[in-house]
């Protein structure tokens, strides 16, 4: 049943009438990555292409919930058909979300059981820090549940990043889902420091606080609501970078059992229907890192 669950569209990553541009997409995970790649570019990107992404673009692209939006935007910067790589100036401009969305939804499309993950990775340079981030996992009929990382699917960025592996076979090592980084903190001694968005040093998105709030992002993605990585909600009171109440603690130790590298699906349902804090409400908190807090009510 859960195959067949992640095998469907949600809200999130449905086409909906723009699902004619996919008429002709290969099935095979990793040409669908470089396809995904090579219609987004990311946000802190623009130095790497040599390219400055307008205002607007910069700030407004990537509050783009839902891929039929992301589509419309595509297609109205150049129709070409979707497998053309784009210039950078015709793509979308988003963040790892986005690459990791539009490669699920071009899974699901053919039928491949895909969902996005959210996580730490700790390719995005050599201090052992683990970054904010967010890649697909999708069903392989040999192997099972496997990590790709669209973003990487580029070989120039992959040289950029010194990756040694295969952007569609990300070692469970090496991008860590949230649960998994949760207990490597409660259980296994992992320095807290070493978690978030960015180190300690460079502001208050780091921790377990901030590693809770991605374990809410990948419960609600493992219910296929594919939230912005800024909506908000369910948070336990206190400001970024602070602790967290022994009641929060408590809650995301048993969320945690859930969203790791094995997913009982029963429980992963259960639990995101039947907990308040935890599941997603019609209406979240946007914080949007450029244009500011508001409140937005989902489709």
């Amino acid at each position: 049943m859960s195959l067949a669950f992640y095998a469907m569209h949600s809200t999130f990553s449905d086409p909906g009438e723009l699902g004619g541009h996919y008429a002709g997409l290969p099935r095979d995970p990793a040409r669908l990555a470089r396809i995904a790649r090579d219609l987004i570019v990311h946000r802190v990107e623009g130095g790497l292409f040599d390219h400055t992404h307008p205002h607007d673009r910069l700030h407004n692209d990537a509050e783009t919930r839902y891929i039929d939006d992301i589509l419309r935007l595509l297609v109205a910067r150049n129709d070409a058909p979707l497998h053309m790589r784009r210039e950078v100036g015709d793509r979308f401009v988003g963040t790892c979300r986005d690459f990791s969305l539009l490669h699920c939804s071009f899974l699901r499309q053919a039928g491949i059981p895909a969902r996005i993950r959210s996580g730490f990775a700790d390719y995005f340079g050599s201090d052992g820090f683990h970054c904010d981030h967010v890649v697909t996992e999708y069903w392989d009929e040999e192997r099972g549940w496997l990590f790709a990382d669209a973003q990487l699917a580029d070989p120039g960025i992959t040289a950029h990043w010194n990756v040694d592996f295969d952007p569609v076979d990300v070692p469970r090592d090496r991008f860590l889902v949230a649960g998994k980084a949760w207990r490597a903190i409660r259980e296994g001694g992992a320095d807290p420091r070493a978690f978030g968005l960015h180190p300690p040093e460079e502001g208050p998105f780091w921790g377990e606080r901030f590693v809770a709030g991605n374990i809410r992002l990948d419960l609600a993605a493992l219910n296929k609501v594919e939230t912005l990585l800024w909506d908000e909600w369910g948070m336990d009171e206190g400001k970024p970078g602070t602790p967290l109440s022994e009641a929060a603690r408590e809650l995301y130790d048993r969320a945690a059992q859930v969203a790791g590298d094995e997913v009982p699906f029963d429980e992963a349902r259960a639990l995101f229907t039947e907990d308040d804090t935890l599941r997603t409400p019609k209406t979240v908190l946007c914080s949007a890192p450029y244009n500011g807090p508001s409140q937005v009510t989902l489709r």
